[in-house]
């Protein structure tokens, strides 16, 4: 009766997490070179892990030295706003946040929108991220540029920046909230 007992329970916690990977978007597994872009000066990164989903980025490597502190986190939109959709789905953007709580970039990895090659996918699109604080207001037409003919993309974006970095300051920078 007891072994009947805990493989139920581990079978309904195994049940659990996989429904809960289901329910998430699918990301760029590797994405190593996208998070050097946003964290320059690390020379490691741990993996995909915690509450919320995020990337730790070290300036110098936690496997020789265990007390490293982190100099900022990466994570997808899609994973801490994930409700948020543009025209035609979610838009994928890797964002990375220092510890002081600014923007060290954005990259926009994958969308399926139908203006995204003159509104997200542009390079000048992300690059007005950077140096952003987490308390900029990221209003589309005020401190993000707008393009016409593609305000659903540029919002929903601009939107999941926004709310996934509040949450991502929130649980790893709160000095920086206040």
């Amino acid at each position: 009766m007891l072994k009947r007992l805990a493989g139920l329970v581990l079978a309904l916690s195994a049940g659990g997490a996989i429904a809960a990977a289901a329910n998430r978007v699918f990301t760029n597994p590797s994405p190593d070179v996208d998070l050097k872009r946003l964290f320059p000066a690390a020379v490691a990164f741990s993996p995909l892990a915690g509450d919320p989903l995020h990337f730790k980025a070290y300036a110098a490597d936690p496997k020789t030295t265990p007390s490293a502190p982190p100099i900022g986190y990466a994570f997808w939109t899609t994973d801490l706003a994930p409700q948020e959709h543009g025209y035609h789905g979610p838009i994928h953007i890797l964002v990375g946040l220092n510890t002081t709580g600014s923007l060290t970039g954005v990259v926009v990895d994958y969308d399926s929108e139908p203006y995204g090659y003159f509104s997200v996918e542009p390079p000048k699109f992300a690059e007005q991220f950077k140096g952003k604080s987490i308390h900029d207001l990221f209003r589309v037409g005020g401190d993000v540029d707008a393009v016409s003919r593609a305000s659903i993309s540029i919002g929903s974006a601009a939107r999941a920046i926004r709310d996934s970095v509040r949450i991502a300051a929130r649980a790893f920078t709160p000095d920086a909230v206040k």
